[in-house]
């Protein structure tokens, strides 16, 4: 079975603009999902990635208007601006989703959940009790989750991940990995696609 690797983070507006249009892409074509949930904040320290110099002005037209017109064309419900907890630890979101995928949850259902939960209601993603409703309310037992979050095999592979992202090195969430290419963005999932039924010509990176 063709795999799709999906790198992303548990706060990550293109993530949550992207999350349907990948599960469609995968189900055409057959493919599994793997969650690869990683630390954002220190793939851009590491890499000096695009947002980290951005003047103001650059910063909310691809925070504000490309998130909000991206959400249109895909037909999602987002909040106007930014959520109020977003410069939060996502750290716990993140592990949590890892713990989902490691025990055999419905990981694909949980972060659709987590991250409309953060871009529509404003949830605060560091806020044990506030994932617990979030995955409760998606009909997963979120207990063990929780309690599997805090684990250092969780934590390794949160680490595991997150060092992929820097080693690759990676722009951003989401990214998406299919037999060794990568595509970084929500606006190149017709590219995953393609990729899928007929590789790209050709490697990256070249010798």
């Amino acid at each position: 079975m063709a795999e799709i690797e999906y790198f992303y983070s548990a706060h990550s507006a293109f993530a949550y603009i992207g999350d349907r249009r990948l599960h469609e892409i995968a189900r055409e074509a057959s493919a599994r999902i793997v969650h690869r949930p990683f630390d954002l904040r220190r793939l851009m320290l590491a890499t000096g990635g695009a947002a980290n110099s951005m003047t103001p002005e650059r910063r909310a037209y691809f925070s504000r208007r490309e998130i909000e017109r991206w959400a249109a064309f895909r037909g999602l419900e987002i909040m106007r601006g930014i959520p109020e907890s977003h410069a939060n630890d996502f750290t716990l979101a993140n592990r949590v989703l890892i713990a989902a995928a490691e025990a055999g949850a419905d990981v694909d259902g949980l972060a659709f959940a987590t991250m409309q939960a953060h871009w529509r209601d404003g949830a605060d993603l560091a806020d044990a009790a506030g994932l617990a409703r979030i995955g409760e309310g998606a009909g997963i037992a979120m207990a063990p989750l929780l309690e599997a979050a805090a684990s250092d095999h969780v934590a390794a592979i949160h680490e595991a991940n997150t060092q992929a992202a820097i080693a690759r090195p990676m722009f951003g969430s989401p990214t998406y990995i299919v037999a060794g290419d990568m595509f970084y963005g929500q606006d190149h999932l017709e590219l995953v696609a393609r990729a899928l039924s007929e590789p790209f010509p050709d490697t990256w990176p070249r010798d």
